[in-house]
């Protein structure tokens, strides 16, 4: 890799970073996994660097993909890590986040296509097209996972129903 398209790299990992790493940690609700995730698409990117036409499509599809991977196979052992206590400290921010951990916990509840699908069209805020596109399956699919991750959503987690957190099926489809 030469010294220009390494710039370019490295400002790319520097202004993307962030946001792969809250989209990954959405899908696994795992911190490490998120970052492991982002860390090997981007391996997996600076390999390809010169052939990419859209670096970070291709990263977010490369993380779809490879947590889809994990999620089949049944062998990997699953580990919690623990966070650690901010240093310095932070605004009271209690309700948002019990909010947050409610449906953090929902979408842990939800099978990973489901989850990815719920990810992509509510937390990326892509289209159906657009998530049937990352995930290799047809619109259909989309919308009826998006239909029954929805309604597991509203039966695992009311409190989100109730708090207008979930769309309704009439607002998931438009």
């Amino acid at each position: 890799m030469d010294s220009r398209a390494e710039r370019e790299f490295r400002e790319f990992v520097d202004s993307r970073s962030l946001a792969l790493r809250r989209t990954a940690y959405a899908l696994t609700g795992d911190l490490d996994t998120a970052e492991d995730l982002v860390q090997g698409a981007l391996v997996k990117l600076v390999r390809r660097w010169h052939k990419v036409d859209n670096p970070e499509a291709y990263v977010r599809r490369t993380i779809y993909n490879d947590r889809a991977s994990r999620w089949r196979r049944r062998s990997v052992i699953r580990e919690d890590s623990v966070e650690v206590t901010p240093d310095r400290p932070v605004a009271d921010t209690a309700g948002d986040v019990d909010a947050r951990l409610d449906l953090r916990q929902a979408l842990l509840r939800l099978a990973p296509r489901q989850r990815a699908v719920v990810v992509l069209r509510f937390y990326e805020d892509l289209g159906e097209r657009e998530v049937a596109e990352l995930l290799g399956c047809s619109v259909g699919t989309v919308r009826s996972q998006t239909a029954r991750a929805l309604a597991r959503l509203r039966l695992v987690a009311p409190e989100l129903a109730a708090d207008a957190a979930l769309p309704t099926p009439e607002e998931a489809s438009a």
